[in-house]
Formats: structure tokens, sequence, C-alpha cells
């Protein structure tokens, strides 16, 4: 299996602004104010150095799954000036998360590990994953990071932040 194929497979496109490939898979019924109840989504993300998910923040909590791959490296940025790294992927019993769940308003960005205790990652690595939103996504609560304020917020992360930004 190869990037390529998972592309095709799913009919993945380019994620705007944010970086990666994706599908909607799920849309739950409309709510009141217009967004759906939830949403779900599948995505690719390749080790080109271009290929991450970009920081960026949402309204509402968002549910990681790990699938298939490669680790994904997760920055948190939260509200009270903490950061957090979290690793998604399947050896579990090292303290990877095959789940995790983002509170609403936490800056998050991702990337696929550089090499992990499995061997996985680095040149050519990619890695399947899942995000679920409830209520779901809409393209207006998407906001994307600006990395000068976010250094400025999160000084300790700079470097990290400067690798997850896009203008």
């Amino acid at each position: 299996m190869t990037p390529e194929d998972l592309v095709a497979h799913y009919g993945l496109e380019p994620i705007p602004r944010e970086g990666g490939r994706f599908r909607q898979t799920w849309a739950g019924p409309e709510r009141r104010d217009g967004r759906p109840e939830g949403t779900a989504i599948v995505a690719l993300l390749t080790s080109a150095p271009d290929d991450f998910s970009a920081l960026h923040r949402l309204p509402a909590d968002e549910t990681w799954h790990f699938y298939l791959g490669a680790p994904l490296d997760m920055l948190l940025l939260l509200p009270d000036g903490a950061t957090r790294t979290v690793v998604l992927g399947p050896d579990v019993f090292a303290g990877q998360h095959i789940q995790y769940t983002v509170p609403a308003g936490t800056w998050m960005g991702a990337r696929v590990a550089q090499s992990g205790a499995s061997g996985e990652g680095g040149a050519g690595a990619w890695s399947f994953f899942g995000c679920t939103m409830a209520p779901g996504f809409i393209p207006e609560g998407y906001e994307h990071g600006v990395a000068a304020e976010l250094i400025a917020r999160y000084p300790d992360a700079a470097a990290h932040i400067t690798e997850l930004s896009r203008p």
C-alpha cells in the first residue's frame, strides 16, 4: 500500500491552507445554527517537507484516530499557555495513542514522525488517520495559526511552531 493508492482509493483532495489530503466520509443532520451534528474525515500526511497539518484551532473538540502507517507527531498549544506533544500511532504500550481528543480552542498541528522505535518514519513515510468533530466542522470555524503570534504566546515551542506554520 502506498500514499498514491490511498489517494486514489479514497478520492483524497488537498486540504486548503492546512495541508495534507482528505475526504469527508460523514456529515450528520444539520442543526438550527447551520452546522452539521457531527463530521468525520479520513486524511493522509507524508514525510515530504511541505506536507504537514499547519497549526490551527477549532471551536469544538476534535478526535483524531490513527489508522495506518508511521506515527504522527502532534503539537498542542493549550489556551492556558501550556504545550504538549502527543504521538498518534500503533504502539500504545510505548505511549502512542490510537485516538486522541484535542479540546476546543487548542492550537494543533501535526506531521509524520521522523522515526520511531518501530523503525517507521523518515523519508517516504506516511500516516493515514481520521478526525471526528461534534458539532461538525464548517470552514468558518477553522482558524489558521500565525507563527509570530503563536511564538509570542508560546516562546518555548518556537522551533516547533515554525516547523508547523504556513503563511
